[in-house]
């Protein structure tokens, strides 16, 4: 019988009449596909499936603008009038915070992980011996479920469950101007334990959040799901909890650390509300002095940097912080304010700190160098806004 070629887009097979099943199998022949040298056009299906693992955010973001109460108060005196406004301030240390009770819940869903994903499946034979009833199936086909598998992290059972609620900025995500937020939120970080933060937008009020603390505005925190919202108590509380060995301890070596410059804020306060043009010059001469105060106490050397053996003469302390090279509970409380003084005053009363007070200016910058500060704290523009109603302007 005559041999027929018969033509085929992809490749050419004689036919004969010998059966192609007989033949013994030749393992060292490359096999031959159909679409071989096919055109580009034609996509590639992938062999196996891409899972992107989501990363939990480490913080959930919300926005809103602060809404502070005005205090006015009039004097003749640059120390009268700054001691009524100060009086007027509800917070006793001259800030305000917000009025607004309205929250929303900040609380996004997590991506969830593919479940569908096309996978080749092909069969093979257990021998090599030739059955034609064994084809190799090269299709595509889907697979369902497919199982990804995950390596769980390491979960400390006797690590805490704690959650920080702090309060938004304008844009109702960002961290808003709160140095209360920023205190609790430098005291976790330095603690180096494991927390999630959630910003909340005071222009919404979402029914989980109120529940969760009615009546109380950020910043507040759960600790294995106990709500606790007392500044000061909250500070005692997780420095006694979270203690050594596993926890570094944050309190001040030297007590005079944990007053130094408590009285900044209040001056700034009385003179950034201030609207009398004749009391102004007295009142920015107050809270220069409050700073001139501070910057004696960091250029004064700590005890513990006073060699009593020595015979030269004792030298300024060249220390970081309040009280040494290490941030402490003084910094948290005290450096948050310090730097809203510094961006306000010179936002609204074009009032610089003096170049010649050395020790302030230290410690701003090396505060400045730290993640525990900088990642912690509000934007300029945003400490800006949030004073943009409070600063009030000098009467012409």
């Amino acid at each position: 019988m005559a041999a027929n070629v018969q033509e085929n887009i992809y490749e050419q097979i004689e036919e004969t009449t010998e059966n192609i099943y007989e033949r013994p199998y030749d393992s060292n022949k490359e096999p031959k596909y159909e679409n071989q040298g096919a055109s580009k056009e034609i996509l590639d299906e992938p062999l196996y499936s891409m899972v992107n693992h989501p990363s939990p955010e480490y913080m959930n973001t919300r926005r809103t603008s602060q809404e502070e109460g005005h205090s006015s108060s009039s004097s003749e005196s640059g120390e009268q009038l700054e001691s009524e406004i100060v009086a007027s301030l509800p917070n006793g240390d001259g800030y305000e915070s917000s009025s607004s009770d309205e929250t929303r819940d900040p609380c996004d869903d997590q991506p969830s992980l593919a479940s569908d994903d096309l996978l080749m499946a092909y069969s093979l034979p257990e021998d090599r011996s030739p059955e034609p009833e064994e084809v190799v199936d090269y299709s595509l086909k889907d697979v369902e479920n497919s199982p990804v598998e995950e390596t769980p992290a390491a979960i400390d059972p006797n690590q805490p469950n704690i959650a920080l609620y702090v309060k938004a900025g304008c844009d109702g995500e960002s961290i808003g101007n709160c140095p209360f937020s920023q205190r609790l939120f430098m005291i976790l970080w330095l603690k180096g334990v494991v927390f999630n933060v959630t910003t909340v937008d005071l222009k919404r009020k979402p029914a989980d959040l109120h529940n969760l603390a009615p009546g109380t505005h950020p910043p507040f925190l759960t600790f294995n799901g106990e709500v606790k919202t007392d500044i000061n108590k909250i500070e005692e509380f997780l420095e006694e909890v979270l203690a050594p060995p596993k926890y570094p301890k944050l309190a001040a070596r030297h007590r005079e650390s944990n007053t130094a410059g408590n009285d900044i804020f209040a001056k700034f306060s009385a003179f950034i509300k201030n609207t009398k043009p004749d009391a102004n010059e007295g009142l920015k001469s107050v809270l220069t002095k409050a700073l001139k105060k501070l910057d004696d106490y960091l250029n004064s050397p700590l005890p513990d940097e006073v060699d009593a053996d020595s015979m030269e003469e004792e030298k300024a302390s060249d220390r970081k912080f309040l009280d040494g090279n290490e941030l402490t509970l003084a910094d948290c409380n005290l450096l948050p304010k310090l730097h809203i003084v510094k961006v306000v005053a010179k936002k609204y009363r074009n009032y610089d700190i003096p170049t010649d007070l050395t020790g302030v200016w230290r410690y701003l910058n090396n505060a400045y160098a730290q993640e525990e500060f900088t990642n912690t704290c509000a934007a300029d523009n945003e400490i800006e806004l949030a004073y943009k109603d409070v600063a009030r302007k000098l009467a012409k």
